[in-house]
């Protein structure tokens, strides 16, 4: 377990305002990152002349990386803590973009994923502890506007990946420019990162605590939204490209779609719970993302799969939140394991849910692969129904 040191609870306001614009930035840079190889995966998918199949076992070595290197990553930021740990981690998640630019073929680009996957584990740990200190440091709710920031971010790098799609700026142009910003963005919010102790280290008896029927209920009505999450980051431009036959100049815009009714979405999201509730919020997100995806599938239009995709971003949007909100409640684990214990589990379904549908699309076609995950807004909206723990 994690918790601000005991002089941080003399931090001024004004302080309190820039260490939390530091862990938003951070936020924002890991987001950018990630939508900057997101907006030049069709670039590189035709540039390496990649099948659906072949790009979809690529995209599997990023989570292969997260998961084989995930114990490795837990230990180094309890050990070390994430005020140091996060810098060194976002600095290689940044440097990484490099060596996917330079990819000259698809073992090149697998490895370099692996080693993005590697980077990225760390630098979730690490930026979601910072998260979950700032949050503490106020004494209220504020994890929405991270992920918030991250949505920006992500909307930010599909903006920057259309324009210099447009302009004729190559991949590696492209993404030296993202580092370069990157790295600025590190080492200036450094300073302001939080401090944590290791309460196990002072004497805290250590327990060992095991997911219960919720911790795993939560986990999957995450997973399911991250799954989706992930399919739209990875996808959605190839799906314009390839089923839409969208214009070259206009392929990026279902994931820019996407990207801002998402972040709208987060930044809203605290208004739209505090009118309608968690439940009825979770409700609503599900069948958008289930209206959303299948009207993608049965009318692949410019026009009308940019509408869907934008109903996509607002049914994926606060529902990441929400679920960590009511896991931190939880009445038998401590709030830090159990974050730890359902984000796992969401966050599988980010990373597993690119790779699944490029399988099969493989096997069907990439329709096929958007009208199977349609089926996860429609689970969550089961599952969210049923648990009285959104009721409250």
């Amino acid at each position: 377990m994690t918790s601000l040191s005991p002089s941080s609870q003399l931090i001024s306001p004004t302080a309190k305002n820039r260490i939390r614009l530091a862990v938003a930035l951070y936020y924002f840079g890991q987001g950018l990152g990630f939508a900057t190889w997101a907006s030049r995966i069709p670039t590189i998918k035709s540039a390496l002349v990649l099948s659906e199949a072949q790009l979809g076992t690529i995209l599997l070595m990023l989570p292969i990386g997260q998961l084989l290197t995930m114990p490795l990553s837990a230990t180094l930021v309890n050990r070390f803590g994430s005020r140091k740990v996060l810098p060194f981690a976002a600095m290689a998640y940044s440097l990484i973009l490099l060596l996917i630019a330079l990819s000259s073929n698809a073992w090149y680009l697998g490895a370099s994923l692996f080693l993005y996957g590697v980077a990225g584990n760390l630098c979730n740990i690490s930026v979601n502890t910072q998260g979950v200190l700032a949050e503490d440091m106020y004494g209220k709710p504020i994890m929405s506007s991270f992920h918030g920031a991250w949505s920006l971010a992500g909307f930010t790098g599909a903006l920057i990946g259309l324009l210099t799609i447009n302009m004729g700026i190559n991949t590696f142009s492209h993404f030296s420019l993202i580092v370069l910003l990157l790295l600025v963005n590190i080492l200036i919010n450094r300073p302001f990162l939080l401090h944590e102790e290791n309460k196990t280290e002072s004497g805290e008896k250590k327990t060992k605590y095991k997911p219960d029927a919720l911790i795993i209920q939560l986990g999957i009505i995450g997973f399911f939204s991250m799954a989706t999450e992930g399919a739209m980051f990875d996808w959605s431009g190839v799906y314009f490209h390839d089923v839409v036959q969208a214009p070259e100049k206009w392929v990026t815009l279902g994931y820019a779609s996407f990207m801002i009714m998402m972040a709208t979405g987060r930044f809203i999201g605290d208004a739209v719970i505090s009118r309608f509730g968690r439940q009825r919020t979770l409700q609503i997100s599900g069948l958008l993302m289930f209206f959303g995806m299948l009207s993608s599938v049965i009318f692949p239009n410019l026009i009308i799969c940019t509408l869907a995709f934008m109903l996509v971003g607002l049914g994926v949007a606060c529902n990441v939140p929400t679920v960590y909100s009511v896991t931190g409640k939880h009445k038998t684990i401590p709030a830090g394991v159990a974050l730890a214990m359902v984000s796992s589990i969401s966050f599988l379904g980010f990373l597993m849910g690119p790779p699944l549908i490029g399988y099969v699309a493989e096997l069907f076609s990439l329709r096929y692969s958007f009208a199977l995950f349609s089926i996860f807004g429609l689970l969550m909206f089961i599952m969210t129904s049923r648990l009285k723990v959104f009721k409250s």
